[in-house]
């Protein structure tokens, strides 16, 4: 399992939130971009970036930002979130260059875009990203709780040929509480490769997380930034369930 780190952009800034919750905002960095050549320079093999006003908006608000994000990185694959919800969106975020698409609100709302996106694009590029409370998925930037429990969403999702989920619970994003591992592995058990959001804060949550078949690569935010997590070379990103912080 990998470990990625979070980039979220608001309003320019790399920012992190707390549970979602767009009121309780912390800004790390008025320079995304040196904050992206910084993980690329400790060896992360991936770097996630949400854009966190598109989310809000409903459409991709920071592409410019992103552009140069994946300029500054070169040989890094960048994946991206935040307010994709047309094909037009899809493309005109690929045409910055990132490598995968993540797509939240519009994956939930409309599985005939998803499979528009999966046939246009490769499965490999096009991710669904599942914002989780209590068992129900949220959507438009985690400010919707809809009524659509988590496993109804992504075994649709699965049949319009989706390979890939990005699994967040809101409740730990952002606290440093740890995962929800059951949560997470029940996701796994539907078929599909799981990346797992919210909650990391110790060697030991990344551990149990490699544990789980399935779990590709846990994204962190919040621990990274604080120094909870510290990673100095390329092989530190790499986890095993058996030996933790290291080569896998």
């Amino acid at each position: 399992m990998i470990v990625i780190p979070a980039l979220d952009l608001r309003d320019g800034r790399c920012v992190r939130l707390v549970q979602g919750d767009f009121g309780r905002e912390r800004t790390y960095s008025d320079d995304p971009v040196q904050v992206a050549r910084s993980w690329q320079h400790r060896g992360a093999p991936w770097l996630h970036v949400v854009d966190l006003d598109g989310a809000k908006e409903g459409y991709p608000a920071q592409l410019e930002l992103v552009e140069r994000i994946v300029a500054a990185v070169p040989g890094m694959p960048v994946q991206l979130g935040g307010g994709l919800r047309t094909i037009e969106h899809l493309d005109a975020a690929f045409a910055v260059g990132i490598a995968r698409a993540v797509l939240g609100t519009a994956g939930v709302e409309s599985p005939e875009l998803v499979a528009q996106a999966v046939e246009r694009f490769g499965a490999d590029r096009i991710v669904l990203g599942v914002d989780a409370r209590r068992g129900r998925v949220a959507v438009r930037g985690w400010l919707e709780l809809t009524d659509l429990p988590v496993e109804a969403v992504i075994v649709e999702a699965r049949a319009r040929g989706i390979e890939r989920v990005i699994y967040t619970d809101i409740e730990r994003d952002g606290t440093l509480n740890a995962p929800n591992f059951d949560a997470i592995a029940a996701v796994a058990r539907l078929g599909v490769d799981v990346i797992a959001s919210g909650g990391v804060a110790a060697w030991e949550h990344l551990r149990r997380l490699a544990e789980i078949p399935k779990v590709e690569a846990a994204i962190v935010g919040r621990a990274l930034y604080d120094g909870s997590l510290q990673f100095a070379t390329p092989a530190d990103w790499h986890i095993t369930g058996s030996t933790g912080k290291g080569r896998g």
